[in-house]
């Protein structure tokens, strides 16, 4: 049960790293390079009674196709307010589990290239690019877990009772771990 009088409190979430960053505005360069270099007849002739032209079209539908997912990248909260603890990983995977269901005693802080059970290895319904993991996913130990990770190194681990887990990678996951835990009414796990 959740103590009344704590205020919400937002977590920050470090930005993904570089490679993730610049992963689709080089691959939207690329299919651009590509189709000017194919030099399509049909994409570069004018259509007579059309007056945008085809490979306009063309460059406009992937510059929206890749930069969707671009801006997601930048969505990223963790707050913790009236006992439930909400995860927005990249704007489409909002995640709210109460602290009451988190098993804070099992919590902990891990490295996922020193416990590779725990590093996410199938994308249920998320979003993946190298460096970053948003959404739901099967972990290496065939548990399900909801993740917003940023970096493999000090990941929160948080143990859910039904046996699923929460991975995430706030800026101070120390504190998150004991805001959680004053949230829950017991002392911070070590």
């Amino acid at each position: 049960m959740a103590r009344p009088g704590i205020s919400a409190r937002e977590f920050e979430v470090p930005a993904p790293p570089a490679p993730a960053l610049w992963l689709l505005p080089v691959l939207w360069a690329g299919m651009v390079a590509l189709v000017f270099a194919l030099r399509h007849e049909t994409l570069l002739r004018p259509t007579p009674g059309n007056p945008v032209p085809a490979w306009l079209v063309m460059m406009s539908a992937m510059a929206l196709a890749f930069a969707g997912p671009f801006i997601l990248l930048h969505v990223r909260r963790i707050r913790l307010a009236d006992g439930v603890l909400s995860v927005n990983a990249a704007g489409l995977f909002p995640h709210k589990v109460a602290v009451a269901q988190l098993d804070l005693a099992r919590a902990r802080l891990v490295d996922l290239d020193a416990h590779p059970d725990f590093s996410p290895r199938v994308r249920l319904w998320g979003l993946g690019l190298p460096g970053f993991r948003a959404g739901h996913y099967l972990l290496r130990n065939r548990a399900r877990a909801f993740c917003l990770l940023t970096r493999r190194e000090k990941v929160l681990l948080l143990p859910r009772h039904d046996g699923r887990y929460l991975l995430l990678t706030p800026e101070r996951p120390r504190d998150l771990l004991e805001q959680l835990a004053a949230a829950a009414g017991i002392p911070a796990p070590r």
